[in-house]
């Protein structure tokens, strides 16, 4: 079946009409016509069943057949902060895969180390959305903008707090030991170069407990997905 993307359809409604986007994709490239079953999903956690009663490419309009809420929920809540890779596509195949996965909010973060300091929400989130649709889940992650090291580390959060580095291996433990499950969850993960000492101690002021991600060196895409891994796998069972 296929599925749309529609964040401002109203929970209890009859029939809805697609932008024109997503009406020209529907008849042009898709070739839907009158009476073709459809899938939408608000990004909230609702999805709908419909079907085609008007197929037009500026204004495609759907009937309404059943709506079912929380749709793939997850009984925890993760949040990954996670600094801009240089290369971009790096960030983005990281976006991709923990929407598969199963993120709840995504922070990216500038770091002294950080050789990236700009990226375009705009074009992230399309990405985020395109994951959302093929993995057929309800949720749209939440995509925040940037923000520095400090400025995030002053806000007030309610949730178990890890930071990931590479200094001092030995005196850590790992993330899958340490999650409470249906928790709530951060997770700071630096940049190439890691993030620096002075950052690691203001993190561990702010109650930020160390952890270690294995016993290689990994990316920065692969830390903050291998973050993602075990925060689901702890839960899966939960």
């Amino acid at each position: 079946m296929h599925l749309f993307y529609t964040p401002d359809i109203a929970t209890h409604t009859d029939t809805y009409t697609l932008s024109e986007e997503e009406s020209k994709h529907c008849v042009r490239v898709l070739r839907l016509t009158k009476g073709a079953a459809i899938a939408l999903i608000d990004g909230r956690g609702n999805f709908f069943h419909g079907e085609l009663i008007d197929a037009q490419t500026k204004h495609t309009s759907v009937r309404i057949l059943s709506v079912k809420s929380e749709f793939g929920k997850r009984n925890h809540h993760l949040h990954l902060v996670v600094a801009p890779t240089k290369q971009i596509d790096r960030f983005e195949w990281f976006l991709e895969k923990a929407t598969e996965i199963g993120v709840d909010e995504i922070t990216p973060l500038i770091c002294e180390r950080s050789e990236r300091k700009d990226i375009k929400v705009e074009r992230l989130n399309k990405v985020i959305t395109a994951a959302m649709k093929q993995s057929l889940t309800a949720y749209h992650p939440k995509l925040n903008d940037p923000i520095k090291f400090g400025d995030f580390l002053v806000q007030d959060r309610q949730a178990q707090l890890f930071i990931a580095h590479c200094l001092g291996e030995g005196n850590k433990d790992t993330l899958s030991n340490l999650l409470i499950p249906k928790g709530n969850y951060i997770v700071l993960i630096g940049p190439e170069g890691d993030f620096s000492p002075y950052e690691i101690k203001l993190a561990v002021e702010k109650n930020y407990q160390p952890i270690t991600l294995g016993d290689t060196r990994l990316r920065t895409e692969t830390a903050a997905l291998y973050a993602c891994v075990e925060a689901n796998l702890v839960n899966r069972h939960s």
